[in-house]
């Protein structure tokens, strides 16, 4: 919605349609009498910029230098033909509120209008109409016809929000206990005996000697390598709720009035 703040930076912007195709030069902007709200752009279209079309500013956004318009090309070109003499007339308001599909030039209407305009207590789609009145004649019937509102609930899709998958890398302790063994040194005697006096008697009676044996033992070795181990996936499923709508609606209630009856 554009405010007061930027009527200046409106005017002279390139007005451009809901696809971003150029429709042009934006010429005038006028206010609500009442309000002094920007409601109206006039936009130079036609060949050579001949001609000044009148474009709603209710929905309309100004990025820059470009003001984009919530309706087509076609929709904009098909616009009532209104002289741009500096103010609208409240005719030539309404023509163009009808034209775009907008009340009052705040959103769109829907089927129809019922505003109550004159403050009278009865809304604009049933003034003029007799209230309360026997309005029997040549063109009526003995019947009258009563009608009311009711509502027609329905659903329509839209965007709630985006899921993303999204990976990276984090790290972690793994404690893992693995068994080793290693070889100790045990010093065994044996008494000599016919079977090993052989190898006891072997060199020279008195003498130095060392002997010498290697211990060994395992120590743990730590690898890592990457393996997979699971595939993720997003997917959607359907759930359905209940919804209670509220609104109002409006009925016409028939009564029988016998004033001046004489039942006798």
């Amino acid at each position: 919605m554009i405010d007061t703040q930027q009527l200046n930076q409106v005017v002279g912007t390139t007005a451009v349609d809901a696809d971003g195709d150029k429709l042009g030069k934006v010429g005038e902007v006028y206010l609500d009498d009442e309000t002094g709200r920007p409601e109206w752009a006039t936009v130079q279209t036609g060949l050579f910029g001949t001609r000044e079309t009148f474009v709603p500013l209710a929905g309309a956004d100004l990025d820059g230098d470009t003001l984009r318009i919530p309706y087509g090309k076609d929709k904009v070109k098909g616009a009532p033909n209104v002289d741009a003499d500096g103010h609208l007339s409240p005719q030539e308001e309404t023509e163009l509120y009808r034209y775009y599909g907008l009340q009052d030039g705040s959103g769109p209407v829907s089927g129809t209008d019922v505003r109550d305009r004159d403050g009278d207590g009865v809304y604009d789609d049933v003034a003029g109409r007799a209230v309360g009145r026997d309005t029997s004649g040549p063109t009526t019937d003995s019947a009258m016809t009563r009608s009311e509102e009711q509502l027609r609930v329905g659903t329509q899709r839209v965007e709630t929000g985006k899921v993303r998958l999204r990976k990276h890398v984090v790290t972690e302790n793994v404690t893992q206990t693995v068994p080793v063994s290693r070889e100790e040194v045990r010093l065994e005697r044996e008494p000599i005996t016919d079977a090993n006096v052989g190898d006891a008697l072997d060199g020279p009676a008195i003498s130095e000697e060392e002997h010498e044996v290697v211990l060994r033992a395992e120590q743990p070795v730590v690898q890592k390598e990457a393996v997979p181990v699971e595939r993720v996936r997003l997917d959607t499923e359907e759930v359905t709720e209940q919804v209670t709508v509220e609104d109002t609606v409006r009925k016409e209630q028939i009564e029988l009035d016998e004033t001046g009856v004489d039942r006798r």
